[in-house]
């Protein structure tokens, strides 16, 4: 048993590695991590943008493919690396299964999460008709589409979850705009009961980010503000707090009766960037049961080596309060409305720079060594 295996066992959160790649999949590295406890596979158009411009496991890929645009080239790529990854993750997949079947737990695992394109965030109808595209082309049960949480794509969710297609929604900064993804979550699956899909078949994430705010907000602070480096931290508890009081709310226990699997909170961006702060501020202090921490390759190496979970806020619930009371405590030092906006916008802008820098790898791959 691993600090992974403890994590997931004794604490209720899964945990997730953030990161998907050629080579890891044809020399088992990722069969390791999934022996070491790893529950699941995150991407994002960065990290296939890293997995392209470092390796040359693709180039025998992208010579076979008939096509020279350089978004269909990628979407083969992609899909193959996830509808593998699902082949990898299918056995936590079924042992999920049989836990949620036995009522032992309130939903599945296993998943890996492809997403759709960051150039359709704002366009609601293209990115419904890119998630079934991509759904129906990894063709796994445990695939998750990621949808981003801008206002274009709440309706998406609700439309994507409607036709029983697993969603991972991401990019979520704001408390109120997660109650808004928890209501659009909800709002899918009584779609998907009128379309006469199983609802326990159902299965979604709701990506929130973390490590992000505290860059942001530490630059408003005085450098000797108590706060610098807990806002982050309290985000996370007062959006913990949040689904606990909606999973209890009468619309959703009419769907867990129903069968429904609970919308898990992801913790996302657990990476520490200021290295003042330990390296595992992200995991060890927001580890709760129904929750997901997904990782970079060097987080999960900590959590592996030093994970420790008893500290946790979010197992507290007077240090729980005492976070909470601490966001209250910004205004009006900092407006954190606008800055968790602020980090939506910049979010989905980084995500399209490093689909057109992978774009820009395709076709430097297609065009050869002699370009």
């Amino acid at each position: 048993m691993t600090r992974l295996d403890d994590l997931y066992n004794e604490v209720g959160q899964s945990p997730w590695i953030d990161n998907i790649r050629r080579d890891w999949l044809d020399d088992g590295t990722l069969a390791r991590y999934v022996a070491e406890g790893v529950r699941g596979v995150t991407s994002n158009p960065s990290i296939f943008a890293k997995a392209l411009s470092t390796s040359t496991a693709y180039d025998e890929r992208i010579a076979g493919l008939s096509t020279d645009d350089p978004e269909e080239v990628f979407e083969h790529l992609a899909v193959d690396d996830v509808r593998d990854a699902c082949d990898v993750l299918a056995v936590v997949n079924d042992a999920a299964r049989s836990d949620f079947v036995a009522s032992r737990r309130r939903y599945l695992d296993g998943f890996v999460s492809l997403e759709v394109s960051p150039r359709l965030a704002h366009d609601t109808q293209a990115t419904i008709a890119a998630a079934r595209r991509l759904a129906a082309a990894v063709g796994r049960r445990n695939v998750m589409i990621k949808i981003p949480a801008t206002i274009a794509g709440l309706e998406a969710i609700s439309t994507v979850l409607g036709d029983g297609i697993n969603v991972n929604v991401t990019l979520i900064f704001s408390i109120d705009r997660y109650r808004a993804v928890m209501d659009a979550w909800a709002s899918g699956l009584e779609l998907a009961i009128e379309h006469g899909h199983e609802i326990a078949d159902i299965a979604s994430v709701a990506s929130f980010f973390v490590s992000r705010v505290d860059v942001a907000v530490d630059q408003l602070l005085e450098p000797d503000d108590p706060r610098r480096g807990t806002i982050a931290v309290a985000q996370v508890a007062r959006a913990y707090a949040a689904f606990t009081e909606v999973v209890g709310s009468a619309r959703v226990q009419s769907l867990l009766a129903r069968g429904a699997q609970v919308q898990r909170p992801l913790w996302a961006s657990t990476s520490t960037k200021n290295p003042a702060y330990d390296d595992l501020l992200y995991v060890n202090s927001i580890a709760a049961d129904e929750t997901v921490n997904t990782m970079p390759d060097a987080t999960l190496a900590a959590a592996l080596a030093r994970g420790s979970y008893d500290d946790s806020i979010l197992r507290d619930s007077a240090r729980t309060a005492s976070a909470i009371a601490t966001l209250d405590s910004l205004a009006p030092t900092v407006d954190l409305a606008a800055v968790t906006q602020r980090l939506e916008d910049e979010g989905v802008a980084a995500f399209i720079a490093s689909y057109e820098e992978l774009l820009e790898t395709v076709r430097t791959k297609l065009a050869g060594p002699s370009a």
